[in-house]
């Protein structure tokens, strides 16, 4: 155990893990685990659940072998610390990324992983809030970092510090510099494919915060127009249109009306055979579709530059080392807020197979969250 601990940890914890591609789930017991010494442990009190897990469930996306255990977000309190983890100790309140598998899974009694993947959990946010946020945030960062080339201000800003205005920062930087390229302005329009999404509703306040003056576009039910809207979007364009429709509705609220500069995709494979949708870009614009990895494959247009996504992406970007810490001061001077609605769909380990197959089913604007 680690020499950091300030509790002894229990003798053992319970594990939900997918026995099969298609399941069963099984409850079983498992030793408790030992950090490395970057790593701390989690006493899990709620876990969100994710499209991720029925698809690793159903199809084996990202799944090696099985048994396995599912679950990428999570909220709880420190239990154990490795012995180089310095910000974290024992009863610290968290919320985090969980990994893909073992005992970096989320759907377990105690989930460990690197101490950079958590963050104190924010004051007002309660665990199951908190618990369905990471991921979605993470995705976001990515996608405006990695597909679009937008530094966020809040990546970079020291405490009590506020980079102001990142108008002039759009281009995308340099491989290998340390620091955003200062030029004219690149973007001045951006399309959120799937803007009541957790990643959409995300990216729509980062890109608000980076890009004050910026044109944001998204698709979503109407019914969630208000709340897409209130996070930051400019204008709602119905989703529920065919995809030529969607493409001609976004060109007519684009600054010029010739289309958008950029397009964020949360619902790549719903894309996937709808091309028209690249009919939103301008012709002389950059182009730059930025997709989350769903495991569909796309094809886009020639002239069209894409990049595929994912969550953990975000640690590899500059300053993203520090995006969940980062994360606790955006939340709290009220530059993010809640992406999206929570339903809690049960407690224990055991609600979780039939809560991923009620998000198998189809929610829209809500997420999901186990208490445990």
């Amino acid at each position: 155990m680690s020499p950091n601990a300030s509790s002894v940890a229990p003798k053992g914890i319970q594990q939900y893990i997918a026995a099969r591609q298609g399941g069963p789930f099984q409850l079983i017991n498992a030793p408790y685990p030992v950090p490395g010494p970057n790593e701390i442990c989690i006493r899990n009190r709620a876990v969100g659940l994710n499209p991720l897990d029925w698809k690793n469930l159903h199809h084996g996306m990202m799944v090696d072998s099985w048994p396995e255990i599912f679950g990428i977000d999570t909220a709880g309190v420190v239990e154990v610390v490795g012995k180089n983890v310095q910000g974290f100790k024992a009863g610290d309140a968290v919320m985090s990324l969980a990994g893909h598998g073992g005992r970096a899974g989320a759907f377990q009694d105690v989930t460990t992983v690197p101490a950079n993947y958590a963050c104190r959990k924010p004051t007002a946010w309660t665990f199951e809030q908190a618990a369905s946020v990471p991921i979605c945030y993470l995705t976001a960062v990515a996608s405006i970092i990695k597909g679009l080339g937008v530094p966020l201000p809040h990546l970079r800003e020291l405490p009590n510090e506020r980079i102001p205005n990142l108008d002039d920062l759009t281009s995308p930087m340099t491989p290998g510099a340390t620091q955003p390229q200062v030029k004219p302005p690149l973007l001045t329009s951006v399309l959120v494919i799937g803007g009541s999404s957790g990643v959409g509703a995300s990216a729509v306040q980062l890109l608000r915060d980076a890009l004050p003056h910026l044109v944001i576009i998204t698709t979503n039910s109407r019914a969630h127009n208000q709340r897409v809207t209130s996070l930051g979007a400019t204008t709602c364009v119905d989703r529920n249109m065919k995809p030529d429709q969607i493409a001609k509705a976004v060109r007519d609220a684009s600054p010029d009306g010739k289309g958008v500069d950029a397009m964020i995709d949360t619902v790549a494979g719903a894309m996937a055979g709808n091309k028209e949708i690249f009919g939103a870009f301008r012709e002389d614009g950059p182009k730059l579709y930025s997709h989350v990895m769903t495991g569909e494959k796309l094809e886009v247009p020639e002239g069209v530059k894409a990049a595929t996504v994912f969550g953990r992406m975000a640690f590899q970007t500059d300053g993203g080392g520090a995006a969940m810490t980062k994360l606790v001061d955006l939340v709290e001077s009220g530059r993010f807020k809640m992406p999206l609605e929570i339903e809690v769909v049960g407690k224990g380990l055991g609600v979780i197979g039939a809560g991923l197959e009620k998000l198998r089913g189809g929610v829209s604007g809500t997420k999901l969250v186990v208490s445990l």
